[in-house]
């Protein structure tokens, strides 16, 4: 059995350094497309993805009440209402909220069943600086509801 031995203190002949660096010139635009769609990817946009899937959120009949300028991003109040009759047919399964800018973009997920007899939520939620908060509501028909509102977060009154 012969074996073939490569020698590597070899110089590489001019054939093999020009096929070698054509493939990678022709790989290379393949690679960093990637790389720049991974950096591009924010992480509020994976939580959406993950909540609607392929989707197409419609925006209506949920509503916000958030402050414009909220002077403590501690303790941001919000109140977020979806209209629906709550029946058995026809009723909000869950609304999710969504943040742009804080480290974790998931601020609560709220669930309702028929008997719920409102589909609304008040809390507090802690921005980490000025963003928009989106809201996502999941419908028992499969459907799903959006609603973007922007919250100003001051730091003692100073623009932020």
């Amino acid at each position: 059995m012969g074996s073939t031995m490569v020698d590597f203190r070899s110089p590489l002949d001019r054939r093999t350094f020009i096929l070698g660096g054509s493939a990678v010139a022709a790989l290379l635009p393949f690679l960093s497309r990637d790389a720049a769609a991974q950096a591009a990817a924010q992480p509020w946009e994976d939580a959406i993805k993950k909540i609607i899937g392929d989707n197409k959120p419609t925006e209506s009949r949920l509503t916000f009440e958030l402050p414009e300028i909220a002077e403590n991003g501690n303790t941001v109040p919000f109140t977020v209402t979806v209209e629906s009759p709550m029946s058995e047919q026809d009723h909000v399964k869950a609304i999710h909220l969504i943040s742009t800018g804080n480290p974790q973009p998931g601020i609560a997920t709220f669930h309702f069943t028929p008997t719920s007899g409102r589909a609304s939520a008040s809390s507090r939620m802690r921005l980490a600086k000025t963003q928009d908060v989106i809201g996502v509501a999941e419908l028992s028909d499969g459907k799903f509801l959006m609603a973007k509102r922007s919250v100003k977060v001051t730091i003692g009154g100073c623009g932020g």
